[in-house]
């Protein structure tokens, strides 16, 4: 059935704030600060059964002179999306365009991207689960049918019009794969989870990173950052970058574990990778609430933190390495977070 919504003015471009956040992967700079992207699956580090799934589609689009299927790719922040989304495009030969959920205030914006798309073109959409609810209706017959359908006018004047769009391929990023309707997730062809990297795998993102940015690091720098990078590779390529600047000041090279040590825990970052922020969460949950069971509005009165960054940015890596738990009364203080804190577990 045709959506209907009124639109005061069809528009075939999107207003600024969403033209802001398109770009296509020719767009990327040249500097090596912004070519730190793989370009290319088998350049991709980690993510190894999500490769393979990617593979077969490109080759089974390929073989067909087709489209790839819409793509939905959920978990933490930091570990890929938008890399992979700009590598399909480029082992694909098309365009990968590129916005935000926040971005697609009004019907005109999603209206712009979609007519502009050239056949065969990646839409990405960063933070899908934070679309507006005529945004995502608007979608609906256009990863279906490749239609899309407005409203033109208003009261008994209105009337519908239906436009043809190319076909195109839509991959949706989110960290909440929960909070998307069943209507919008269940259009997804593909639907994929990227998971923690491992030590090693950060290891070798890091030493590709180095040997970009043609700075010497020895593998046990290497692994003194790794360790400390939360299992994510931007926190990686982050903190590479602050210790680089610590081995330029001090003038000395390569990076060593010695070096990187001392220039991680002048930036607080522990070897967990934990910042201050993160102990002091654990260390009131202990010393304030006795461990809790303690609910969030209180821990996030007592830090003086947002609860949206307790649960988005601090909960995810402290519930992986098992320092914090989740009850149905409230967040709970593990044995290794006394541990860890030099806090005495039995007092």
């Amino acid at each position: 059935m045709p959506i209907k919504r009124s639109l005061d003015q069809p528009s075939s471009l999107p207003s600024k704030k969403a033209k802001s956040l398109v770009c296509s992967e020719q767009q990327k700079g040249e500097h090596p600060e912004e070519s730190l992207r793989p370009s290319s699956l088998s350049e991709y580090i980690g993510q190894a059964p999500l490769k393979q799934v990617l593979s077969v589609a490109i080759a089974a689009a390929k073989g067909r002179a087709d489209t790839l299927d819409h793509l939905l790719l959920y978990g933490p922040p930091g570990l890929g999306k938008t890399t992979l989304s700009l590598i399909l495009a480029s082992q694909m030969g098309v365009q990968c365009k590129i916005t935000s959920a926040p971005a697609l205030e009004r019907p005109r914006d999603i209206t712009g991207l979609l007519l502009n798309l050239q056949p065969g073109d990646i839409l990405f959409i960063d933070e899908i689960h934070r679309l507006n609810r005529v945004s995502e209706e608007l979608l609906y017959p256009a990863m279906e049918d490749y239609r899309l359908d407005i409203t033109i006018g208003k009261g008994q004047g209105s009337r519908i019009r239906s436009l043809n769009l190319p076909k195109f391929t839509l991959v949706g990023a989110t960290t909440k794969v929960g909070s998307l309707s069943s209507p919008l997730r269940d259009r997804f062809g593909l639907i994929q989870r990227l998971n923690y990297y491992t030590v090693p795998e950060l290891i070798e993102i890091l030493e590709r990173t180095a040997n970009l940015l043609q700075m010497p690091m020895t593998p046990a720098g290497a692994h003194v950052i790794a360790m400390r990078s939360r299992g994510t590779p931007r926190i990686a390529n982050r903190l590479f970058k602050r210790v680089r600047d610590y081995s330029q000041v001090e003038q000395v090279n390569p990076i060593s574990a010695e070096l990187a040590s001392k220039a991680l825990d002048i930036l607080n970052i522990d070897p967990k990778g934990l910042d201050q922020s993160d102990r002091l969460f654990l260390q009131t949950i202990i010393q304030q609430f006795q461990g809790g069971p303690v609910g969030l509005d209180a821990v996030a009165a007592a830090t003086g933190e947002d609860i949206k960054t307790i649960e988005e940015v601090f909960e995810p890596y402290l519930l992986q390495i098992g320092y914090l738990s989740r009850t149905p009364r409230g967040r709970v203080a593990t044995q290794a977070a006394y541990g860890h804190l030099g806090i005495d577990w039995s007092r």
